[in-house]
């Protein structure tokens, strides 16, 4: 068994496709409409099979619920997504320059990685890691 599909609600697909292909650098795997959905999934190089949906909040969602959703959204209380690489540092200085909102500048954590974070264009968390040897 392995993961192929996970998906971020996102308010916008054209500014999430921006940031997700522009500015993380991932490739894009599907951008298909029918009947007014938009199918659009991102992914990094190095996991071809790996697809990330960035989905507007909408069908096969309940629409009682779409409210709800929207709000936590917007107040960026959904989860997002951990990206492990070998550079935090510079990966933070790029996606600083280009005006991504920092939550976290690179640091040590006591869990043994280096991370930063970022929110994207709707508010999700997108953090970055790089395992680091941790003293006994």
């Amino acid at each position: 068994m392995k993961l192929s599909h996970t998906f971020l609600f996102v308010h916008d697909q054209d500014a999430a496709l921006a940031f997700y292909r522009d500015v993380i650098g991932l490739e894009v795997r599907t951008d298909e409409s029918v009947e007014g959905y938009r199918w659009l999934t991102v992914g990094p190089a190095a996991q071809p099979d790996l697809e990330i949906g960035l989905s507007l909040i909408g069908p096969p969602v309940p629409p009682t619920d779409h409210e709800a959703l929207n709000a936590l959204l917007a107040k960026g209380s959904l989860q997002g997504l951990i990206f492990e690489l070998d550079d935090v540092d510079t990966k933070f200085e790029q996606v600083r320059a280009a005006g991504a909102e920092v939550m976290q500048e690179p640091i040590d954590q006591f869990y043994g990685v280096r991370d930063c974070a970022f929110r994207d264009p709707s508010g999700n968390m997108i953090r970055f890691s790089t395992p680091r040897s941790v003293a006994p």
